[in-house]
């Protein structure tokens, strides 16, 4: 008889070795490492002549084929499908993964629910929790009447085939991957190799039968899906639910969509009844704003292809630290320490001695370098004490050389601000697609030193020597 092959594969990549050792190589966690059984032939996988090499011709196409747009369901929840790219496409592969409590399974039923209601088959497997905690939620959210079919399972292959009986299956919802185990992979459930092999059956039987499929992953304790990587690479689509604890709202975010747009958003805001939609982001993200304090900029950005404008807040305070704090939330830290040392040395500022701290309002996570301009106006309205204009947008990408450089999409960023009641912008002055009457009046900004000039003539009086290198 065979010995059966096992090697050691890292829980938290899923890089394998030949012996145990304390560190993995590859993501660099400690005491990660677990021998694990090689992973049994999956069935269907090629036997007898294929397994001696041989195969059979593949027929080939050319380029020049008509292309279809690929059959979707609309899910009935307009945030969603915006995220999806217009609806779930029909044998695809989601993966949404979030931090615990979040609101996946709140957003998953509701999605479920909506698609019910209109006749198709909908089924909702949980691997956590019991049928009766899903009809609890249910209830909760008032849905409790949708025909939605449940069931508490793990065995991957009694859930196929429990999908593959009855009416056809429109969408299947998986709570969540890292419970699921494959009587075909011979290691314990949650762990590389069951999390890997069960979602390619999964995946498998989605191409076959037309159903959507939705995994529920977990995240680690730096918002990446736990498990594999290859199993992002394995799905057609990768969605982050993202949300702060103190604030109601939710960003749903694609990072990956084969069907669909990237980065695009969907904004929900929690309530007592579930999920609700925010048609009008800007406005929530601009609520309670006090436009009278220095140290707010208003930054008039894009999310995938919808302009979003949010608040960035910047506080500048003198440090009592050899070195001083750089706090940075919903921004890249990196971004913040370029644009204070271009500050420092085309602005004439100083911000050596001085704590500095900076807050995209309301949670959002900001990626685009187009908020250069508007992290810059924040931080030196602290440092000056001055107040910026209340009804005025920035946006624009600073380079090394303290030049502003022009953004995309212009004209999107400034229509949303006319529509919110704002009534100036500065934006970069080569701006290439600015329409000939924008809707806002326009302060061109040219060079990091053209916005210090701005800010610090609206310097009140009586604090003239808070800007180093001003006079």
């Amino acid at each position: 008889m065979a010995k059966a092959l096992s090697s050691y594969v890292c829980q938290s990549c899923g890089a394998a070795y030949n012996r145990w050792q304390g560190k993995c190589d590859a993501c660099g966690g400690w005491n990660t490492i677990a021998l694990e059984a090689a992973a049994a032939p999956l069935p269907g996988a090629a036997r007898g002549s294929g397994a001696r090499g041989k195969g059979r011709p593949i027929p080939l196409e050319g380029l020049s084929g008509a292309a279809q747009e690929p059959p979707r369901v609309a899910s009935g929840i307009g945030e969603l499908d915006r995220v999806t790219g217009g609806g779930f496409v029909k044998g695809s592969v989601i993966l949404i993964g979030g931090d615990p409590g979040i609101g996946k399974s709140t957003l998953l039923t509701q999605a479920c629910a909506a698609l019910a209601q209109r006749g198709e088959r909908v089924l909702y497997i949980s691997g956590e929790e019991a049928v009766g905690q899903v009809r609890l939620r249910a209830e909760r959210l008032g849905l409790s009447q949708a025909p939605v079919e449940l069931a508490a399972a793990t065995h991957v292959e009694d859930i196929i085939a429990t999908l593959a009986a009855g009416p056809p299956v429109r969408l299947v919802v998986i709570d969540s991957i890292q419970t699921m185990w494959s009587s075909s992979v011979e290691s314990a459930p949650g762990t590389v190799t069951q999390v890997r092999g069960s979602a390619q059956l999964l995946i498998r039987h989605a191409k076959d039968s037309g159903a959507c499929v939705i995994l529920v992953g977990h995240v680690t304790k730096d918002g990446q899906i736990a498990g594999p990587r290859v199993v992002e690479h394995m799905v057609d689509a990768v969605i982050s639910f993202e949300g702060d604890g103190g604030h109601h709202f939710r960003i749903l975010r694609a990072v990956k969509n084969r069907f669909g747009p990237t980065d695009e958003i969907g904004v929900f805001e929690m309530t007592g009844g579930g999920l609700a939609e925010v048609a009008n982001p800007s406005a929530l993200f601009l609520a309670g704003r006090d436009a009278g304090a220095a140290g707010a900029a208003v930054f008039a950005g894009i999310e995938g292809t919808r302009p979003v404008l949010v608040e960035i807040q910047a506080l500048v305070a003198p440090s009592s630290l050899g070195t001083p704090r750089r706090a940075v939330v919903g921004w890249d830290p990196a971004r913040l320490s370029m644009v204070l040392a271009v500050l420092e040395a085309r602005g004439g500022l100083k911000f050596g001695m001085s704590d500095v701290y900076l807050n995209v309002a309301g949670g959002l996570r900001i990626s685009e370098p187009a908020a250069d301009l508007a992290a810059a106006a924040a931080l030196i309205s602290s440092l000056a004490g001055s107040p910026l204009a209340p009804d005025a947008v920035y946006f624009g990408e600073i380079g090394l050389s303290g030049a502003v450089r022009p953004v995309s999409l212009a004209n999107a960023r400034l229509k949303e601000a006319s529509k919110l009641g704002f009534r100036a912008a500065h934006a970069p002055s080569a701006t290439r697609d600015m329409e000939k009457d924008p809707p806002l009046r326009l302060n061109p900004v040219g060079d990091i030193g053209d916005l210090v000039a701005a800010i610090a003539a609206r310097r009140p009086a009586r604090r003239p020597h808070v800007i180093a290198g001003d006079g």
